[in-house]
């Protein structure tokens, strides 16, 4: 069939993924839309299997031991501050705001600084969903479709998306893919670990996945559970299988004390660095905070291709050699600046400021009395306990909780009085930076896979995205009471099949084995188009509408599969196993991580446009322009009017 299109059709939009991305993307299309006004009606479908805002990892079903690892009053999803209107695209409140205009009396008295429960964002979330569709701008609709597409069709200027229930098909102009964090096909390891259990009746294995959806009600107080990975899920897991099962922390001089209710599972963890997850600082920056970079600045890198350029004849940098010294620079000054602070006056701190330069900072040092001061070591301050050696689990324990309080005590002089966290935190601010100086090919193929994300990535993510202080805090409680025991550095997950468990073993700690009966995961999944276990994304892949974004060498010598989805600059459309652009499919998000860089965040800030709301609203622009390129066109297929009636 064809149909012709003229201006009084709507042009029809799908939103394919309706959590935070999803929502960004539609409350930046609504807000353009009322400074002005769509000239022909727009027809928007956003689908998602979960509630639409919150999507599944945000879904407000979930307990409330699952905490945000941000602040409150540094979380929005509204780009704009409220006005006295009502809350809409645009113009509406921080979580913090929103969270203390509530009659709730679980938040009351929530500060800008609380570390709220992922339950609460949600539920902020799903309430901003409502104030858009509430406040809709002129000639604008908004459909939510609750259902999984699990096949997209190239139809004439468009895609048909088939759905997995009704109303089984949504025909649209242009499609955005924001599906968020996926769910992975088991690979040779987790294969192996799931086989091994399915012999041994009373054994399981759970693969990684958020601790949301992880069948953690069916583990017993008689298992023992290995725990694979000490980050922020790990800290999720063990909430849920301690404060969640009706265990209480109570103070003790100083520190915490547990009290179990005889519901908990003993519990054994480790990883690489044997070192769980260090706290955040207490924040002290104001939600509007923007860090200013001093060396890690644009002129700098562009200064770094020219050298490039020069000795390689390409522009792409080494990231050991000329991204990580300007981290490096950024965050010493932000550490020099807060031990002056400490040791002498605020003025001190600013003169040291103003003068520190590549060259000068050495002399620096030693005219304001800071030379004595160890130098920071990323690697060491992530991997405290490499070569050490332990006669046994009590010896190591010792030292990991000396380790915990040393953190805690740091991590109470705050994000910018306290030397450490503030310059760690700098790590956080220099996010944007560093993906501008990363992202695109904008580093050679070998230095991106190895110096970046195999070897800076994990300590990046170690030592500045951390848990709440208290989280730390309870952790120490619950070695000290026995209930979680930490194996030690370099541990390792293996099967024994002569006692028929699943046993954890750090070489670096004499006496180190603990056997269990359960096995669980608790590393995010690293995002990979192969390994996606959506149908959607298996098909496009199939069909060559999507393909998996190469870093090629210009010299042709090295190239690396990235894992992500190959995607364009800004606005994001998604590129084709020809290497073609297609405009009219868009991806934004987890999708396309490692072309880009740390695409996880779920919100940006209060305050000026940061990259989360500019990504969301590059597409925005983007989908408003093609609907006002009106001309007479053919739709070769079914309207998306047609295919929902």
């Amino acid at each position: 069939m064809k149909f012709k299109v003229t201006e009084e059709d709507p042009f029809e939009i799908a939103i394919v993924g309706m959590g935070p991305r999803g929502l960004s993307v539609l409350e930046r299309l609504l807000a353009n839309l009322a400074e002005r006004p769509a000239e022909r009606p727009v027809r928007v479908f956003v689908i998602d299997p979960g509630e639409p805002g919150a999507g599944r990892i945000w879904r407000t079903s979930q307990p409330e031991w699952f905490l945000m690892n941000t602040p409150c009053g540094e979380v929005t999803l509204y780009s704009g501050a409220p006005d006295g209107g009502p809350a809409r695209a645009g113009a509406g409140p921080s979580l913090h705001e929103w969270v203390s205009s509530r009659p709730d009396p679980r938040w009351a008295g929530a500060t800008a600084d609380d570390f709220l429960p992922r339950v609460v964002y949600g539920e902020y979330l799903t309430s901003l969903f409502a104030s858009l569709l509430a406040n809709l701008p002129p000639r604008v609709s908004v459909h939510p479709v609750r259902a999984k597409v699990i096949r997209a069709q190239r139809q004439g200027p468009g895609y048909l998306l088939s759905l997995d229930r009704r109303p089984l098909v949504v025909a649209a102009h242009k499609v955005v893919l924001t599906t968020g964090h996926p769910r992975t096909l088991p690979d040779a390891t987790d294969q192996g670990f799931v086989a091994f259990a399915a012999e041994r009746p009373g054994l399981r294995y759970l693969q990684g996945d958020s601790a949301a959806d992880m069948a953690l009600d069916a583990i017993g107080a008689d298992d023992t559970v290995g725990i694979i990975g000490m980050g922020l899920s790990f800290y999720d897991v063990v909430s849920a299988l301690t404060e969640g099962r009706g265990g209480q922390f109570v103070p003790d001089g100083g520190e915490l004390r547990y009290l179990p209710s005889g519901r908990e599972p003993r519990i054994a963890a480790g990883s690489r660095s044997g070192l769980p997850m260090p706290a955040r600082g207490r924040n002290q920056k104001a939600p509007q905070y923007r860090y200013q970079p001093r060396f890690m600045t644009e002129p700098a890198l562009s200064e770094a291709r020219r050298k490039r350029l020069l000795a390689d004849g390409n522009t792409r940098l080494q990231f050991a050699e000329d991204v990580l010294p300007l981290i490096k620079l950024e965050v010493e000054h932000v550490y020099y600046k807060a031990h002056l602070r400490q040791r002498n006056d605020e003025e001190a701190a600013d003169r040291f400021a103003e003068l520190d330069t590549v060259g000068t900072r050495d002399k620096l040092l030693t005219e304001f009395g800071l030379a004595d001061l160890p130098p920071l070591d990323f690697d060491k301050l992530a991997r405290p306990f490499a070569v050490q050696h332990f006669e046994g689990p009590d010896q190591f324990h010792d030292r990991l909780l000396a380790r915990l309080r040393q953190d805690i005590a740091e991590a109470s002089l705050g994000n910018v009085d306290g030397p450490l966290k503030a310059a760690l935190d700098i790590l956080r601010d220099l996010r944007g930076a560093v993906r501008s100086a990363v992202e695109f090919s904008s580093l050679h193929p070998v230095s991106q896979r190895g110096e970046f994300l195999t070897a800076f990535g994990p300590v990046n993510s170690l030592l500045s995205v951390g848990p709440p202080t208290f989280r730390v805090a309870q952790l120490g409680a619950l070695i000290r009471a026995g209930v979680v025991t930490v194996v030690g550095p370099g541990t390792r997950f293996e099967t024994d099949h002569d006692c028929g468990r699943f046993v954890l073993h750090s070489p670096q700690v004499e006496d180190s084995d603990v056997r269990a009966t359960v096995l669980l995961d608790a590393r995010i999944p690293k995002p990979s188009l192969r390994e996606d276990d959506s149908a959607l994304t298996r098909q496009l892949l199939r069909d060559g509408l999507v393909t998996e974004y190469v870093n090629y060498d210009p010299a042709g010598a090295d190239s690396f599969r990235t894992g992500g989805l190959a995607v364009t600059k800004a606005p994001y459309h998604v590129v084709d196993i020809h290497g073609r652009a297609d405009d009219a499919l868009y991806a934004l998000g987890i999708p396309t991580e490692n072309p880009r860089w740390f695409t996880s965040i779920g919100n940006d800030r209060p305050g000026p446009f940061g990259g989360y709301f500019k990504d969301a609203d590059s597409i925005a622009k983007d989908l408003i322009a093609a609907s006002r390129r009106v001309a007479t066109t053919v739709h070769n297929g079914l309207t998306a009017k047609e295919s929902l009636s």
